[in-house]
């Protein structure tokens, strides 16, 4: 005898309640509280439900699929921060009974003026953009009216949904932990006219040496990258080095500490050196970086929190969210008061 499907009508009279909660409750809609939503997706699995895509976008119009889209040069490494973002989008959205189609844009400009097929083929909802993207191009994205956020996006534009990364605060945070631990010379090592998330770190870097009056000197401004954004291996350091570098990143912080220690400098009792993102890089230099935690998480979070609504009401507008992230102290910083 072939099983019956299981059905919402199914579930909703073995918990004597509407199936229009329960459609809502697992289309990821509002209407329903948290307490019951959970209760709903509990006695589903309990039952063997299983959403059946195609279906249900007949019925409600919606194909429960987002596009997810990024510049290749962005998710080029395995280790890369938006591989980590899109790991946590994707499991957001199967929460939600939706799914996450990744679509890498090529970095070749001629390429870059093509239309995702997942959009072009009215195959998604919403989209969910990872990284910097040109005017031009998100003008001919939004010729498609489809919902959109632009996670880790800098740009000016008027009622674009935006969730960032609090990068000043961050780096403000972790250069005030390094002059507490009582160093006056500090440089920055981060290309500043390259991203536009580096300018804010420097600028939080910044922030911290004018409250305490501490000098900007630019030989201890150093660059990390070049203008294609490829990172440099070794660094063109002065004679005079400071007492502590704020780096733009933690691989940045992995190839300096490399650097310091074949020139003979000992990290941190000569040099001391901050990371920044938490990612790999910070557990695999001796010693380990004190870094800033990005809080990916939180930031999948808001994206998929914002597209979803934005999806059921066309009116919902958050606008820029900023998600903080978190000092994480280690061994790379010396206390120059002992």
């Amino acid at each position: 005898m072939i099983k019956k499907n299981v059905t919402m009508s199914d579930i909703a009279k073995a918990m004597n309640i509407s199936t229009v909660s329960v459609s809502k409750a697992l289309g990821g809609r509002e209407g329903v509280s948290d307490e019951l939503r959970e209760k709903i997706k509990r006695k589903a699995a309990e039952m063997g439900y299983s959403l059946n895509s195609s279906a249900h976008s007949a019925k409600d119009g919606f194909t429960h699929n987002i596009g997810i889209i990024a510049p290749k040069r962005f998710i080029s490494e395995p280790s890369a921060f938006y591989w980590s973002i899109y790991k946590h989008i994707v499991e957001l959205l199967q929460e939600k009974n939706y799914y996450g189609m990744l679509e890498v844009i090529n970095d070749s400009p001629d390429a870059a003026r093509d239309i995702p097929n997942s959009l072009s083929d009215k195959k998604v909802d919403g989209l969910i953009l990872l990284g910097q993207f040109s005017d031009s191009y998100i003008d001919k994205l939004l010729q498609y009216y489809v919902p959109m956020v632009f996670l880790d996006y800098y740009g000016s534009r008027e009622n674009a949904e935006i969730v960032l990364s609090d990068s000043f605060y961050g780096t403000y945070q972790l250069t005030s932990y390094v002059i507490s631990n009582g160093h006056r010379k500090i440089g920055f090592l981060g290309n500043t006219d390259g991203s536009p998330c580096v300018q804010d770190r420097f600028l939080g870097f910044y922030k911290a040496l004018l409250e305490k009056n501490l000098p900007l000197r630019q030989e201890w401004i150093i660059r990390d990258r070049n203008s294609s954004g490829e990172l440099f291996k070794t660094f063109a350091l002065p004679d005079e080095l400071p007492t502590a570098f704020v780096c733009a990143c933690d691989e940045s912080a992995f190839n300096l500490i490399t650097q310091l220690k074949a020139d003979g400098c000992l990290v941190p009792h000569d040099v001391s050196v901050t990371g920044y993102d938490n990612h790999i890089y910070s557990s695999m230099t001796t010693p380990h970086l004190t870094t800033i935690d990005v809080n990916c998480a939180g930031m999948a979070g808001e994206a998929v929190d914002i597209i979803l609504k934005k999806i059921h009401d066309k009116n919902f507008f958050r606008g820029r969210t900023l998600v903080t992230g978190r000092l994480v102290i280690r061994d790379s910083v010396r206390n120059l008061y002992d």
